[in-house]
C-alpha cells in the first residue's frame, strides 16, 4: 500500500465476534471494487469476547487491514475519533461492525460526495426493535427542533466524508450523535442519501433508551450552546 490512500474504511468494534466474519464476506468485495487503494481500519474498543483474535486473523490474511486497540472500553465516540484521526485515506468511510447497513450502499454515498463534504445514510425503513426505533425517532426529532437542523438520521453509522472535514472539528464523548451539526458549524456542506437497513444478525445492541435518548438530550445542551456561540463575522481589508 502507498502512504497516501484514496479511502479509509473505519469500523469500530466492541464485542462483535459474531458479526466480524460478515465483513470479510460483504464489505471487503465492495471496497476492492472502488477506484483507488484503501485501508480497512478496525478500532477495537476494549472487546472482551473473541473479537481481538478474529481481528488478528484479519491482520494476517487481509493485506489492507489495519487494527488499533484502545486501552479499555472507552465508548463509541472515542473509537470513532481514534479511527478518523488515524485514517490515512483522502476519503473516510464509516460503518458499524454489525453490518446492519449494507456495504453495497457505499458507492451510492461516494457518488454524492462531489455535492457535499459529508454524506450521511438515512435509514428510512429501519429494521430495529420497536423501542429502538421509537427512541431514535424521538431523539432525532428533538435534536432537529433544538438545533434548527433538518437531518433525518444523524446517528446512521454509514457516512462518507473528506478527511479534512474531521480534522476541522473536535470530538467529545457523546458528540458523535451530533456529527452533522458539528460539521456544518465549520462551514461544510452535508447531504443525506436513503440507504437500506437490515436486522442485526449476530451479537446484541450496545445502546438502550438511557444512552440513546436521555444522555443524548443532556449532550444536546452543549451542542446548542456551541451553535449559539459560534463566531460568525466577515472582514474586509481596508486599502488607501
Amino acid at each position: 500500500m502507498t502512504s497516501e490512500l484514496q479511502y479509509s474504511c473505519v469500523v469500530p468494534v466492541y464485542n462483535e465476534e459474531g458479526s466480524l466474519p460478515l465483513i470479510r464476506e460483504e464489505l471487503l468485495p465492495v471496497l476492492r471494487e472502488l477506484a483507488g487503494e484503501f485501508e480497512l481500519l478496525f478500532v477495537d474498543d476494549g472487546s472482551t469476547d473473541r473479537s481481538p483474535e478474529i481481528l488478528l486473523e484479519f491482520l494476517r490474511e487481509i493485506p489492507e487491514c489495519v487494527v488499533h486497540r484502545l486501552d479499555r472500553n472507552r465508548g463509541l465516540s472515542s473509537a470513532l475519533d481514534a479511527g478518523f484521526r488515524l485514517a490515512r485515506g483522502e476519503v473516510i468511510i464509516s460503518l458499524d461492525a454489525d453490518l446492519q447497513n449494507d456495504p453495497a450502499d457505499i458507492p451510492l454515498l461516494l457518488s454524492k460526495l462531489g455535492e457535499a463534504d459529508l454524506v450521511i445514510g438515512w435509514r428510512a425503513d429501519r429494521k430495529d426493535k420497536f423501542v429502538k426505533r421509537v427512541s431514535s425517532r424521538i431523539a432525532n426529532g428533538v435534536r432537529n427542533l433544538l438545533t434548527d437542523e433538518v437531518v433525518h438520521d444523524s446517528t446512521c453509522p454509514l457516512k462518507v466524508f473528506r478527511r479534512e472535514v474531521y480534522r476541522s472539528i473536535k470530538m467529545f464523548d457523546g458528540l458523535h450523535r451530533f456529527f452533522p451539526t458539528l460539521v456544518k458549524l465549520e462551514g461544510f456542506r452535508i447531504a443525506e442519501v436513503e440507504v437500506s437497513h437490515r436486522p442485526r444478525r449476530a451479537g446484541v445492541s450496545k445502546y438502550g433508551v438511557w444512552n440513546r435518548v436521555f444522555k443524548g438530550l443532556r449532550d444536546l445542551r452543549t451542542v446548542r450552546w456551541m451553535k449559539k456561540n459560534t463566531l460568525r463575522y466577515k472582514s474586509e481589508r481596508v486599502r488607501p
